[in-house]
Order: C-alpha cells, then sequence, then structure tokens
C-alpha cells in the first residue's frame, strides 16, 4: 500500500457501520464510495481512504499494517491471537457496540446456576460418559481462559460456525459462550446466563496500528477522530 496515504478501516455494514461514518462526519471527513464499493475517498484529503470490511479483518489488517486506523469491537481484538494484540493500540474506546460475552445453559439445567455447579457437572459427566462437556462458541481463546481461570477444566471447544444459540438444541453442545446486548436471543432458544457467566463487556474501540506510529499525519488524524 502507499506510504503516504492514510488507511483508515469500518466495518462494511450494520450499527457498526453506521456509528463509524458519524465519527468520520463529526471529524469533517466526507466519504465518498460508490454502491457494492469496498473503498472509500474523503473529499479533499487525498490521503486518506476508507476500507470497508468486516469487523475480524480490522484487526487483522492493523495488526500487519495494512490498516493504519480501525474501528472495530474489544470482543475481537482479544480475542484474536497475542502476535496479532501486541501489535494494535486501543486509542479510544467508543460509545456504541456495547455488548457483553457470556456463558449459557439451556433452562432446563436446573443444577447449573454458577461456573462452581458447572465444574461439579462436568467432573460428573467425565466420569459418567467418559468424555468432556462441549461448549460452543466463536470466541475459543476467551471463553477457554476464563473457564479455566474459574476451576473448569473438564470441557472441550466446539467451535461454532454459524448460530450459536442453536448449538445446545442441536446437542452440538452443552453449552455455549456467546455475546449479546439485551440477552433477548438467548431467552428466545431457552437459554440463561450463569450468575458469574460474563467472561467480557465488549464496546467499539478507535485503534491505531504500532506499525503506522511513525507514518506522517496519523496522531492529527487520531486526535480529530477522538474528540
Amino acid at each position: 500500500m502507499n506510504k503516504k496515504i492514510i488507511n483508515i478501516g469500518i466495518v462494511s455494514k450494520g450499527r457498526l457501520f453506521f456509528e463509524s461514518k458519524k465519527i468520520l462526519k463529526k471529524s469533517k471527513f466526507k466519504i465518498y464510495s460508490g454502491e457494492r464499493e469496498l473503498v472509500g475517498r474523503v473529499k479533499g484529503r487525498p490521503d486518506l481512504r476508507i476500507l470497508f470490511l468486516h469487523a475480524r479483518e480490522i484487526i487483522e489488517q492493523l495488526s500487519v499494517g495494512n490498516l493504519d486506523i480501525g474501528i472495530s469491537g474489544l470482543d475481537l481484538l482479544k480475542e484474536s491471537e497475542i502476535n496479532i494484540q501486541k501489535n494494535i493500540k486501543i486509542k479510544k474506546k467508543l460509545n456504541f457496540g456495547f455488548a457483553t460475552l457470556v456463558l449459557a445453559v439451556r433452562e432446563e439445567f436446573i443444577d447449573v446456576f454458577t461456573t462452581l455447579d458447572l465444574d461439579e457437572i462436568a467432573e460428573e459427566y467425565r466420569k459418567k460418559n467418559k468424555k468432556l462437556i462441549r461448549v460452543g462458541t466463536k470466541y475459543p481463546n476467551l471463553t477457554r481462559s476464563a473457564l479455566i481461570k474459574r476451576g473448569v477444566t473438564n470441557f472441550t471447544i466446539t467451535k461454532s460456525l454459524g448460530s450459536t444459540e442453536l448449538m445446545p438444541a442441536m446437542n452440538t453442545s452443552m453449552l455455549i459462550s456467546d455475546i449479546t446486548s439485551s440477552g433477548a436471543t438467548l431467552k428466545k432458544n431457552h437459554l440463561r446466563v450463569l450468575s458469574d457467566g460474563i467472561i467480557l463487556k465488549s464496546q467499539a474501540c478507535l485503534m491505531q496500528s504500532k506499525l503506522s506510529n511513525k507514518k506522517a499525519g496519523i496522531k492529527k488524524i487520531i486526535s480529530l477522530l477522538s474528540k
């Protein structure tokens, strides 16, 4: 990529897209892009380029320096590998994109309300069935770390490729770890959050690639976007 151009990544659709555009507009950056076009330009600023990406891709591209600045979720940054996180700096936590990563079980599991209960059930299940309970999630790193820190060790992670909330009903997992805003989807799918089941409280963040520290104009753009 052109070393003189500052590349800014924002999520390509949904609420994060609209809220990110508001931040750019507030900073007097007027974006021009055609329909379905994934690269935008900023009026009067040939040194800026806006790239519309998936939220996870923003994290990855910041880590390798293909993006200089990006807006994405704290949950995705914390879920990423350490070698990715070390190249990214959070410049500001933004007032949107709030969500919580939680552990949830089916409502009929009347004996499981805490991770301590889960640990006991997991141990019994292992002894009885000679296998581990399965936890469905799109956040294997955060989930594994949280469970181990809370003393739960008899489990295996099943990676979710779609609707995580359906995994217990389909018998592909016994509980899930998933991101939620209101909890309504969990309730509709007969899932209950453990009383100590919060793993991470997330929100959208303005991030910068540490590989771009010396890039001309980067500090000024970060300052404008942080107001």
